[in-house]
Protein backbone atom coordinates (compact mmCIF):
# COMPACT_ATOMS: atom_id res chain seq x y z
CA UNK A 1 0.00 0.00 0.00
CA UNK A 2 1.29 3.36 -1.13
CA UNK A 3 1.44 7.08 1.05
CA UNK A 4 0.33 9.94 0.39
CA UNK A 5 2.82 13.16 1.21
CA UNK A 6 1.70 13.15 4.58
CA UNK A 7 2.24 9.51 5.30
CA UNK A 8 5.48 9.78 3.73
CA UNK A 9 6.83 13.20 5.66
CA UNK A 10 5.92 11.44 9.24
CA UNK A 11 7.66 8.30 7.85
CA UNK A 12 10.57 10.14 7.54
CA UNK A 13 10.51 12.25 10.78
CA UNK A 14 10.24 9.18 12.52
CA UNK A 15 12.54 7.26 11.49
CA UNK A 16 10.31 4.37 9.44
CA UNK A 17 9.58 3.12 6.68
CA UNK A 18 6.02 3.23 6.63
CA UNK A 19 3.46 5.22 8.92
CA UNK A 20 -0.48 4.14 8.16
CA UNK A 21 -3.38 6.53 8.93
CA UNK A 22 -3.99 6.61 12.45
CA UNK A 23 -1.07 5.50 13.83
CA UNK A 24 0.12 7.81 17.18
CA UNK A 25 3.96 9.19 15.96
CA UNK A 26 6.16 11.64 17.65
CA UNK A 27 8.02 13.01 14.57
CA UNK A 28 10.80 15.33 14.55
CA UNK A 29 10.42 18.97 13.85
CA UNK A 30 12.10 21.16 11.08
CA UNK A 31 10.98 24.58 11.88
CA UNK A 32 8.62 26.06 15.34
CA UNK A 33 7.11 29.16 14.68
CA UNK A 34 5.56 31.91 16.73
CA UNK A 35 4.26 35.33 17.30
CA UNK A 36 3.70 37.61 20.08
CA UNK A 37 2.45 34.64 21.68
CA UNK A 38 5.92 33.35 22.52
CA UNK A 39 5.32 35.06 25.60
CA UNK A 40 3.28 32.91 26.40
CA UNK A 41 5.28 29.59 25.38
CA UNK A 42 8.12 31.33 26.96
CA UNK A 43 6.01 30.76 29.93
CA UNK A 44 5.31 27.47 30.04
CA UNK A 45 8.80 26.29 28.87
CA UNK A 46 10.27 28.23 32.17
CA UNK A 47 7.81 26.27 33.78
CA UNK A 48 9.02 22.81 32.61
CA UNK A 49 12.48 23.57 33.85
CA UNK A 50 11.44 25.17 37.10
CA UNK A 51 11.86 22.28 38.54
CA UNK A 52 14.81 20.26 37.31
CA UNK A 53 17.64 22.80 38.37
CA UNK A 54 18.91 22.77 34.92
CA UNK A 55 19.10 25.86 32.49
CA UNK A 56 16.27 26.35 30.26
CA UNK A 57 17.82 25.97 27.20
CA UNK A 58 15.61 25.18 23.64
CA UNK A 59 16.65 21.71 21.52
CA UNK A 60 17.84 23.93 18.44
CA UNK A 61 17.62 27.64 18.28
CA UNK A 62 17.92 27.40 14.56
CA UNK A 63 14.94 26.03 13.82
CA UNK A 64 13.10 28.86 16.09
CA UNK A 65 11.21 31.52 14.21
CA UNK A 66 9.50 34.23 16.21
CA UNK A 67 7.72 37.08 13.98
CA UNK A 68 6.47 40.13 15.67
CA UNK A 69 2.99 41.11 13.57
CA UNK A 70 -0.07 40.61 15.54
CA UNK A 71 -0.18 43.96 17.41
CA UNK A 72 2.68 46.28 15.38
CA UNK A 73 3.63 48.63 16.25
CA UNK A 74 2.55 47.45 20.16
CA UNK A 75 -1.09 49.40 20.71
CA UNK A 76 -0.33 48.99 24.43
CA UNK A 77 1.99 48.74 27.22
CA UNK A 78 0.67 44.74 27.95
CA UNK A 79 1.65 44.22 24.29
CA UNK A 80 4.83 46.22 24.24
CA UNK A 81 6.25 44.64 27.72
CA UNK A 82 5.42 40.90 26.16
CA UNK A 83 7.16 42.20 23.29
CA UNK A 84 10.07 42.79 25.25
CA UNK A 85 9.94 39.32 27.17
CA UNK A 86 10.14 37.81 24.03
CA UNK A 87 13.00 39.78 22.93
CA UNK A 88 15.16 39.21 25.59
CA UNK A 89 14.41 35.79 25.16
CA UNK A 90 15.44 35.35 22.01
CA UNK A 91 18.77 36.98 22.93
CA UNK A 92 19.31 34.18 25.33
CA UNK A 93 18.51 31.98 23.51
CA UNK A 94 20.64 32.50 20.03
CA UNK A 95 17.63 32.56 18.25
CA UNK A 96 18.54 34.30 14.59
CA UNK A 97 15.50 33.75 13.28
CA UNK A 98 13.99 37.01 14.58
CA UNK A 99 11.52 39.28 12.94
CA UNK A 100 11.34 42.36 15.01
CA UNK A 101 9.15 45.54 14.26
CA UNK A 102 11.50 46.80 11.11
CA UNK A 103 10.37 47.71 8.07
CA UNK A 104 12.94 45.85 6.10
CA UNK A 105 12.67 42.38 7.20
CA UNK A 106 9.54 42.34 9.28
CA UNK A 107 5.95 41.28 8.00
CA UNK A 108 3.11 38.55 8.51
CA UNK A 109 4.56 35.27 9.90
CA UNK A 110 3.20 33.25 6.91
CA UNK A 111 4.77 35.52 4.78
CA UNK A 112 7.86 35.97 6.33
CA UNK A 113 8.58 32.01 6.85
CA UNK A 114 8.47 30.99 2.98
CA UNK A 115 9.72 34.15 1.28
CA UNK A 116 13.18 33.62 3.46
CA UNK A 117 13.04 29.97 2.75
CA UNK A 118 12.75 28.78 6.26
CA UNK A 119 10.23 26.22 4.71
CA UNK A 120 11.17 23.32 2.69
CA UNK A 121 9.82 20.38 0.91
CA UNK A 122 8.87 17.73 2.95
CA UNK A 123 9.34 19.93 6.68
CA UNK A 124 7.43 18.87 9.53
CA UNK A 125 6.35 22.63 10.66
CA UNK A 126 4.69 23.36 13.91
CA UNK A 127 3.48 27.29 14.94
CA UNK A 128 0.96 28.58 17.55
CA UNK A 129 -1.40 29.83 14.67
CA UNK A 130 -3.81 28.19 13.22
CA UNK A 131 -2.85 29.26 9.43
CA UNK A 132 0.23 27.84 10.09
CA UNK A 133 -1.57 25.42 7.44
CA UNK A 134 -0.28 27.71 4.90
CA UNK A 135 3.02 26.22 4.25
CA UNK A 136 2.39 23.41 3.13
CA UNK A 137 2.28 25.53 -0.21
CA UNK A 138 5.90 23.97 -0.31
CA UNK A 139 5.04 20.99 0.10
CA UNK A 140 5.67 20.37 3.86
CA UNK A 141 3.33 19.27 7.01
CA UNK A 142 2.65 22.34 8.62
CA UNK A 143 -0.09 22.81 11.33
CA UNK A 144 -1.06 24.57 14.35
CA UNK A 145 -0.32 23.74 17.75
CA UNK A 146 -1.30 25.39 21.26
CA UNK A 147 1.31 27.42 23.75
CA UNK A 148 2.18 24.17 25.74
CA UNK A 149 2.92 22.30 23.09
CA UNK A 150 5.40 24.66 21.43
CA UNK A 151 7.03 24.52 25.36
CA UNK A 152 7.77 20.86 24.64
CA UNK A 153 8.57 21.04 21.28
CA UNK A 154 11.41 23.49 22.44
CA UNK A 155 12.37 21.34 25.07
CA UNK A 156 12.88 18.24 23.22
CA UNK A 157 12.24 18.93 19.52
CA UNK A 158 9.41 16.85 18.21
CA UNK A 159 5.65 16.29 18.69
CA UNK A 160 4.24 14.24 21.26
CA UNK A 161 1.41 11.89 20.04
CA UNK A 162 -0.18 12.97 17.43
CA UNK A 163 -2.06 10.70 14.74
CA UNK A 164 -1.32 9.99 11.50
CA UNK A 165 -4.39 12.10 9.47
CA UNK A 166 -5.86 10.72 6.55
CA UNK A 167 -5.99 13.08 3.41
CA UNK A 168 -8.70 14.14 1.52
CA UNK A 169 -7.45 14.50 -2.36
CA UNK A 170 -8.85 17.41 -4.23
CA UNK A 171 -7.98 17.83 -8.14
CA UNK A 172 -8.51 20.99 -9.88
CA UNK A 173 -9.04 20.46 -13.69
CA UNK A 174 -8.85 23.35 -16.09
CA UNK A 175 -8.13 27.01 -16.04
CA UNK A 176 -9.45 29.86 -14.18
CA UNK A 177 -11.67 32.56 -15.84
CA UNK A 178 -11.07 36.49 -16.09
CA UNK A 179 -10.91 37.79 -12.38
CA UNK A 180 -11.09 34.31 -11.15
CA UNK A 181 -8.45 33.33 -8.52
CA UNK A 182 -7.34 31.06 -6.16
CA UNK A 183 -9.21 33.12 -3.00
CA UNK A 184 -12.37 31.48 -4.90
CA UNK A 185 -11.24 27.95 -5.33
CA UNK A 186 -10.81 27.24 -1.58
CA UNK A 187 -13.99 29.79 -0.78
CA UNK A 188 -15.79 27.11 -2.91
CA UNK A 189 -14.29 23.96 -1.48
CA UNK A 190 -15.16 25.43 1.79
CA UNK A 191 -18.22 26.48 0.92
CA UNK A 192 -18.35 22.21 -0.86
CA UNK A 193 -17.32 20.50 2.45
CA UNK A 194 -18.38 22.77 5.36
CA UNK A 195 -16.26 24.11 8.10
CA UNK A 196 -16.20 20.69 9.49
CA UNK A 197 -15.80 18.52 5.86
CA UNK A 198 -12.00 18.06 6.58
CA UNK A 199 -12.03 17.96 10.23
CA UNK A 200 -8.18 16.53 11.01
CA UNK A 201 -7.62 15.91 7.98
CA UNK A 202 -5.28 16.80 5.33
CA UNK A 203 -6.33 18.29 2.15
CA UNK A 204 -4.08 17.50 -0.87
CA UNK A 205 -4.60 19.97 -3.87
CA UNK A 206 -3.98 17.87 -7.42
CA UNK A 207 -4.16 18.47 -11.37
CA UNK A 208 -3.32 21.00 -14.28
CA UNK A 209 -4.90 24.31 -12.63
CA UNK A 210 -2.80 23.40 -9.71
CA UNK A 211 0.21 22.91 -11.30
CA UNK A 212 0.08 25.91 -13.17
CA UNK A 213 -0.60 27.99 -9.81
CA UNK A 214 2.35 30.02 -8.92
CA UNK A 215 3.34 29.92 -4.77
CA UNK A 216 1.24 32.78 -3.73
CA UNK A 217 -1.79 30.82 -4.61
CA UNK A 218 -0.94 28.36 -3.19
CA UNK A 219 -0.59 29.79 0.01
CA UNK A 220 -4.15 30.73 -0.49
CA UNK A 221 -5.20 27.71 -0.66
CA UNK A 222 -3.12 26.24 2.28
CA UNK A 223 -3.90 29.22 4.64
CA UNK A 224 -7.66 28.63 4.68
CA UNK A 225 -7.76 24.60 4.58
CA UNK A 226 -8.00 24.99 8.45
CA UNK A 227 -11.50 26.72 7.17
CA UNK A 228 -12.53 23.55 6.49
CA UNK A 229 -11.45 22.04 9.12
CA UNK A 230 -8.13 20.64 8.10
CA UNK A 231 -5.16 19.71 10.17
CA UNK A 232 -3.00 21.21 6.94
CA UNK A 233 -3.27 22.07 3.59
CA UNK A 234 -0.70 20.38 1.35
CA UNK A 235 0.70 20.86 -2.39
CA UNK A 236 3.00 18.23 -3.41
CA UNK A 237 6.55 20.16 -4.59
CA UNK A 238 7.27 20.21 -7.91
CA UNK A 239 8.91 22.64 -10.57
CA UNK A 240 7.25 25.59 -9.22
CA UNK A 241 8.23 24.77 -5.57
CA UNK A 242 11.83 25.13 -6.86
CA UNK A 243 11.61 27.62 -8.92
CA UNK A 244 9.84 29.50 -6.02
CA UNK A 245 13.05 28.56 -3.74
CA UNK A 246 15.63 29.21 -6.03
CA UNK A 247 14.40 32.57 -7.18
CA UNK A 248 12.73 33.57 -4.06
CA UNK A 249 14.70 32.80 -1.44
CA UNK A 250 18.10 32.02 -3.37
CA UNK A 251 18.10 28.77 -2.02
CA UNK A 252 21.18 26.83 -3.45
CA UNK A 253 21.05 23.31 -2.60
CA UNK A 254 19.18 20.08 -3.34
CA UNK A 255 15.75 20.53 -3.32
CA UNK A 256 14.59 16.94 -2.32
CA UNK A 257 10.64 16.49 -3.66
CA UNK A 258 8.26 14.47 -1.40
CA UNK A 259 5.00 13.24 -3.70
CA UNK A 260 2.44 10.54 -3.40
CA UNK A 261 2.38 7.12 -4.35
CA UNK A 262 0.70 6.16 -7.29
CA UNK A 263 -1.39 3.71 -5.40
CA UNK A 264 -2.01 5.79 -1.53
CA UNK A 265 -5.09 5.82 -0.48
CA UNK A 266 -7.51 9.02 -0.01
CA UNK A 267 -10.38 9.01 2.26
CA UNK A 268 -12.42 11.11 -0.33
CA UNK A 269 -11.57 12.48 -3.85
CA UNK A 270 -13.10 15.60 -5.11
CA UNK A 271 -13.00 16.59 -8.56
CA UNK A 272 -13.72 20.68 -9.68
CA UNK A 273 -13.32 22.16 -13.15
CA UNK A 274 -11.66 25.59 -12.72
CA UNK A 275 -13.09 26.75 -15.82
CA UNK A 276 -16.89 26.66 -14.14
CA UNK A 277 -16.24 28.65 -11.35
CA UNK A 278 -17.34 31.89 -10.05
CA UNK A 279 -16.40 34.56 -7.66
CA UNK A 280 -17.07 33.43 -4.41
CA UNK A 281 -18.60 35.71 -1.38
CA UNK A 282 -18.47 34.21 2.28
CA UNK A 283 -21.19 35.81 3.79
CA UNK A 284 -21.57 36.40 7.47
CA UNK A 285 -20.78 34.78 10.32
CA UNK A 286 -19.45 31.61 8.77
CA UNK A 287 -16.75 30.87 6.22
CA UNK A 288 -18.52 28.23 4.89
CA UNK A 289 -21.45 30.27 4.53
CA UNK A 290 -20.45 30.75 0.50
CA UNK A 291 -22.16 32.01 -2.37
CA UNK A 292 -21.90 33.34 -5.83
CA UNK A 293 -20.93 36.58 -6.25
CA UNK A 294 -24.20 37.40 -8.34
CA UNK A 295 -26.07 36.49 -4.82
CA UNK A 296 -24.63 39.40 -2.72
CA UNK A 297 -23.79 42.22 -5.96
CA UNK A 298 -24.83 45.53 -4.28
CA UNK A 299 -24.80 44.84 -0.81
CA UNK A 300 -23.56 48.09 1.24
CA UNK A 301 -20.10 47.99 2.66
CA UNK A 302 -18.15 50.35 4.81
CA UNK A 303 -15.31 49.04 4.60
CA UNK A 304 -12.40 47.12 2.56
CA UNK A 305 -9.18 45.34 3.63
CA UNK A 306 -6.89 43.93 1.37
CA UNK A 307 -4.06 42.03 2.61
CA UNK A 308 -3.23 39.44 5.71
CA UNK A 309 -1.68 36.59 5.30
CA UNK A 310 -4.03 34.69 2.95
CA UNK A 311 -4.14 37.71 -0.32
CA UNK A 312 -1.51 40.50 0.93
CA UNK A 313 1.23 39.72 -1.77
CA UNK A 314 2.37 41.25 -4.44
CA UNK A 315 0.44 39.64 -6.96
CA UNK A 316 -2.52 40.62 -4.86
CA UNK A 317 -1.63 44.20 -4.81
CA UNK A 318 -1.31 44.08 -8.43
CA UNK A 319 -4.63 43.04 -9.46
CA UNK A 320 -5.90 45.80 -7.08
CA UNK A 321 -3.77 48.33 -8.50
CA UNK A 322 -4.96 47.17 -12.11
CA UNK A 323 -8.56 48.04 -11.21
CA UNK A 324 -8.00 51.34 -9.40
CA UNK A 325 -5.32 52.72 -11.23
CA UNK A 326 -6.65 56.40 -12.49
CA UNK A 327 -9.85 55.88 -10.55
CA UNK A 328 -11.26 56.75 -7.00
CA UNK A 329 -12.47 55.32 -3.99
CA UNK A 330 -16.06 55.93 -3.72
CA UNK A 331 -16.32 58.08 0.07
CA UNK A 332 -18.72 55.84 1.57
CA UNK A 333 -16.08 53.43 1.90
CA UNK A 334 -12.71 53.28 3.76
CA UNK A 335 -10.33 51.30 1.89
CA UNK A 336 -7.28 49.59 4.35
CA UNK A 337 -4.15 47.83 2.48
CA UNK A 338 -1.77 45.67 4.33
CA UNK A 339 1.26 44.24 2.51
CA UNK A 340 2.17 40.87 4.04
CA UNK A 341 5.49 41.90 4.21
CA UNK A 342 8.17 44.46 4.36
CA UNK A 343 10.12 42.95 1.12
CA UNK A 344 6.48 42.99 -0.45
CA UNK A 345 5.85 46.59 0.58
CA UNK A 346 9.24 47.77 -1.01
CA UNK A 347 8.59 45.43 -3.97
CA UNK A 348 5.13 47.25 -4.36
CA UNK A 349 6.57 50.82 -4.02
CA UNK A 350 9.21 49.98 -7.24
CA UNK A 351 6.43 48.90 -9.14
CA UNK A 352 4.03 51.85 -8.32
CA UNK A 353 1.66 50.31 -6.65
CA UNK A 354 1.65 51.84 -3.75
CA UNK A 355 1.48 55.21 -4.94
CA UNK A 356 -1.47 54.11 -7.34
CA UNK A 357 -3.41 52.69 -4.65
CA UNK A 358 -2.97 55.98 -2.21
CA UNK A 359 -4.00 58.30 -5.16
CA UNK A 360 -6.99 56.32 -5.37
CA UNK A 361 -7.61 56.85 -1.95
CA UNK A 362 -6.52 54.21 -0.38
CA UNK A 363 -4.61 53.93 3.39
CA UNK A 364 -1.65 51.92 2.66
CA UNK A 365 -0.82 50.69 6.51
CA UNK A 366 2.62 48.70 7.72
CA UNK A 367 2.49 44.67 7.56
CA UNK A 368 0.18 42.92 10.15
CA UNK A 369 -2.75 41.26 11.48
CA UNK A 370 -3.91 43.70 13.42
CA UNK A 371 -7.49 44.56 11.43
CA UNK A 372 -8.13 40.73 10.31
CA UNK A 373 -8.69 39.35 14.12
CA UNK A 374 -9.63 43.18 14.95
CA UNK A 375 -6.99 44.28 17.58
CA UNK A 376 -5.34 46.79 15.87
CA UNK A 377 -5.56 49.43 12.96
CA UNK A 378 -8.91 48.74 11.37
CA UNK A 379 -11.73 47.93 14.02
CA UNK A 380 -15.13 47.90 12.76
CA UNK A 381 -17.93 50.52 14.13
CA UNK A 382 -21.37 48.79 15.52
CA UNK A 383 -23.61 48.05 12.11
CA UNK A 384 -20.54 48.66 9.77
CA UNK A 385 -20.38 45.83 6.90
CA UNK A 386 -17.22 45.37 5.81
CA UNK A 387 -15.48 43.61 2.57
CA UNK A 388 -12.22 41.50 3.31
CA UNK A 389 -9.40 39.85 1.39
CA UNK A 390 -8.83 37.99 4.77
CA UNK A 391 -9.85 34.27 6.25
CA UNK A 392 -12.47 34.55 8.73
CA UNK A 393 -15.46 36.08 9.07
CA UNK A 394 -16.97 35.09 12.85
CA UNK A 395 -19.13 37.16 14.73
CA UNK A 396 -16.58 39.59 16.17
CA UNK A 397 -13.80 38.96 14.62
CA UNK A 398 -12.78 42.25 13.23
CA UNK A 399 -13.06 44.03 16.32
CA UNK A 400 -17.16 44.23 16.56
CA UNK A 401 -19.87 41.76 17.36
CA UNK A 402 -22.01 44.13 15.88
CA UNK A 403 -20.75 44.03 12.70
CA UNK A 404 -20.48 41.74 9.86
CA UNK A 405 -17.89 40.68 7.48
CA UNK A 406 -17.59 39.08 4.16
CA UNK A 407 -15.09 37.48 2.62
CA UNK A 408 -13.72 37.94 -1.14
CA UNK A 409 -10.65 38.10 -3.48
CA UNK A 410 -8.64 41.31 -4.00
CA UNK A 411 -10.09 41.47 -7.93
CA UNK A 412 -14.04 41.88 -6.12
CA UNK A 413 -12.57 43.82 -3.12
CA UNK A 414 -10.87 46.63 -5.75
CA UNK A 415 -13.52 46.83 -7.61
CA UNK A 416 -16.06 47.24 -4.60
CA UNK A 417 -14.20 50.09 -3.29
CA UNK A 418 -14.75 51.82 -6.69
CA UNK A 419 -18.72 51.76 -5.86
CA UNK A 420 -19.36 51.30 -2.15
CA UNK A 421 -21.23 48.20 -2.79
CA UNK A 422 -20.07 44.55 -3.35
CA UNK A 423 -19.47 44.34 -6.95
CA UNK A 424 -18.36 42.18 -9.77
CA UNK A 425 -14.76 43.15 -11.26
CA UNK A 426 -16.06 41.49 -14.66
CA UNK A 427 -19.10 44.34 -14.90
CA UNK A 428 -17.02 47.36 -13.27
CA UNK A 429 -17.42 50.12 -15.30
CA UNK A 430 -19.99 48.46 -17.77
Amino acid sequence: MGMTVVQKILARATGQPFVAVGDIVEPAVDLAMSHENAALVVNQFSEIYKSTGLEAKVWDPSKIAIIFDHRVPAESSKTATNQKKIRDFVAKQGIKKFHDIRGDEGGICHQILPENGYVHPGYVVVGTDSHTTSHGALGAFSFGIGATEMACVWTLGRILNIEVPGTIKVVVHGTFGPYVSPKDLILYLIGKISAQGANFKVIEFHGEAIQKMSTSGRLVLCNMSVEAGATSGIVPADAETIRYLREQTKLAHDIPLVTPDADAVYDQVIEIDASKLDLQIACPHTVDNVKPIGEVEGKKVQQIVIGSCTNGRLDDLQIATEILKGKKVSHQVRLLVFPASGRVYQEAMQKGYIATLMAAGATVCNPGCGPCLGVHQGALADGDVALATTNRNFQGRMGNPNSEVYLCSPAVAAASALTGVITDPRKAGK
